[in-house]
């Protein structure tokens, strides 16, 4: 009867031990980098061709805002800018005209000094060819002035052009990130303004699986440790993972409510990341286990 009763303490030990050796080293929830996209125009949406569960490449245009006010503001500029530099012609012009005409009178300048040596021409006309050749000289000043205040102007509708281009350009919705829509906010024929969320997507190729460790533990794991990963397979299977530890948290905090009994919740533990490759069988959101 002793032995029989042995038998069965060693049996349930060993069974004991087996269910403490199954048990994970750790629980907790995949999550994945979300990224909300949001309109940076305002107008109509003309089209916002994506569907929840679309996988989008980083770069890919897959919308577009109302471009026709925008489009005829750019107009409008460039004829502007077309008629100042018509401006820029005629100012150029009169500007060629004014040069040569100091040319002349340096040559009539040149030609009285002479003579005015020579005692051949009066001191007025010295003064008056001196004084032409200084009234054209300032002509010639105020009138590269008036180019100098016209290629200002040019140089500022340029700028208000490129402003332009820059809304027009944020009229077409481009996707961010390569990744999978997640939920779609908006639909052709509504009203975007900048800020108004499009759709939601995020990159499911690489999850983090956010646990909770206790302090015992934490000496015996580092960033960039491999690990295992459970998932739920059936209702008593499991599937079996790699991971790598990515983050840990350098602070304590109390365990969430959510995933522990209330005994646990007093319990200070350290918020873990692991990533794990997805083979698409991880749903943002689903529990799993790790032992390190």
């Amino acid at each position: 009867m002793k032995k029989i009763f042995w038998i069965l303490i060693l049996s349930a030990g060993i069974i004991a031990c087996r269910n403490n050796d199954d048990k994970a080293d750790a629980y907790g929830n995949f999550e994945a980098t979300e990224v909300m996209v949001s309109a940076m125009a305002q107008g109509e949406i003309f089209s916002l061709v994506i569907e929840e569960g679309q996988e989008l490449k980083a770069g890919e245009i897959i919308g577009l805002i109302d471009t026709t006010e925008l489009f005829l503001k750019e107009e409008q500029l460039i004829k502007g800018i077309e008629a100042v530099r018509t401006r820029l012609l005629t100012i150029k012009a009169q500007m060629d005209v004014q040069i040569q005409q100091k040319k002349n009178l340096v040559v009539n300048q040149k030609r009285l000094e002479k003579l005015f040596s020579d005692g051949a021409a009066t001191q007025k006309q010295v003064d008056d060819i001196n004084g032409a050749v200084d009234l054209i000289n300032a002509q010639i000043t105020a009138t590269s002035s008036q180019e100098q205040q016209v290629l200002a102007e040019i140089e500022t509708m340029n700028i208000q052009v490129d402003q332009v281009k820059e809304k027009l350009s944020k009229c077409y919705i481009s996707n961010p990130v390569d990744g999978t829509v997640l939920i779609k906010y908006a639909e052709a024929g509504e009203v975007a303004a900048p800020g108004k969320p499009l759709f939601k997507i995020a990159d499911l190729s690489l999850m983090k699986l956010k646990v909770y460790v206790s302090g015992d533990q934490l000496p015996h794991i580092k960033i960039g440790q491999k690990v295992e990963v459970q998932i739920d397979k059936t209702k008593k299977e499991n599937s079996s993972l790699g991971g790598t530890i990515s983050w840990i948290s350098s602070t304590a905090e109390f365990t969430p409510k959510t995933i522990q009994t209330k005994e646990e919740r007093v319990t200070l533990v350290y918020a873990v990341k692991i990533l794990v490759p997805n083979d698409g069988s991880m749903k943002i959101g689903m529990p799993g286990e790790v032992n390190f």
